[in-house]
């Protein structure tokens, strides 16, 4: 048996703007969530990229090719109703962050490691008050406490929005640092994402490349870019 996908119902997708933000009308009637929620976003671009979603919609609807629609009704649904437990999970990753664990052989992953990875703890010392330190091997050990409380509290302060797209930003690398150097524009997304599959280029480099490994990297990459993206969106130069 076939799996049954609602067909398109509608000519005219747009943006209305009220008081309360931006929703997207589907032949003059408002888009709901999942949840049957209104659909109510923070800025104009935010509302456009989801309506031109809307638009591409052929004759029937694909989700897999609604990511603004998909991370915008998360940010609804879920993280709107739990914003405090997704933004704990999220500062968590600061005391395990990938940036902090070091190779302790061979001497070129440590030098490369110490290379890329070193002025991306720079910069959030810098940029960030938050000043976490590197550890040789895979022992867990406690980063300060201070640089903890500080991020954390940064994560805490961010909108439903911004949540939704930090939490893929930070889950897709494993590091918290580098979640906020992509929100910052510290260095291009592609930088970043490289910066975080240091370990995985490195195993390519003397193991050859794993193919269904590889497949995976490339899915996580689109997301990540996408969560960097929708992001953007979210901040009040995009309404």
């Amino acid at each position: 048996m076939s799996e049954w996908k609602q067909k398109r119902f509608w000519t005219d997708s747009t943006v209305m703007t009220s008081e309360h933000g931006y929703s997207v009308l589907l032949d003059g009637r408002s888009v709901k969530t999942p949840a049957k929620t209104a659909f109510l976003v923070p800025t104009r671009a935010l509302a456009e990229a989801v309506a031109k979603e809307w638009a591409a919609q052929e004759d029937t609807i694909d989700p897999r090719t609604m990511p603004y629609t998909r991370t915008a009704n998360a940010a609804i649904d879920k993280v709107a109703a739990q914003h405090g437990e997704v933004a704990d999970l999220l500062a968590d990753y600061g005391d395990t962050d990938l940036l902090c664990y070091r190779a302790e052989h061979p001497d070129g992953l440590v030098d490369r490691q110490a290379d890329l990875w070193d002025p991306a703890l720079n910069w959030a010392s810098d940029a960030l008050g938050a000043r976490l330190e590197p550890r040789s091997g895979l022992m867990h050990a406690p980063q300060p406490a201070g640089a903890l409380a500080g991020l954390r509290a940064r994560v805490h302060k961010l909108s439903n929005f911004e949540l939704a797209a930090f939490h893929d930003l930070v889950s897709l690398t494993g590091s918290l640092v580098l979640g906020f150097a992509a929100m910052h524009d510290w260095k291009s997304p592609d930088e970043i994402w490289d910066i975080s599959r240091l370990d995985e280029r490195w195993q390519e480099e003397h193991w050859g490349v794993d193919e269904e490994a590889a497949e995976q990297a490339a899915i996580k990459r689109t997301a990540f870019h996408h969560a960097k993206r929708f992001y953007d969106a979210c901040q009040p130069l995009s309404a």
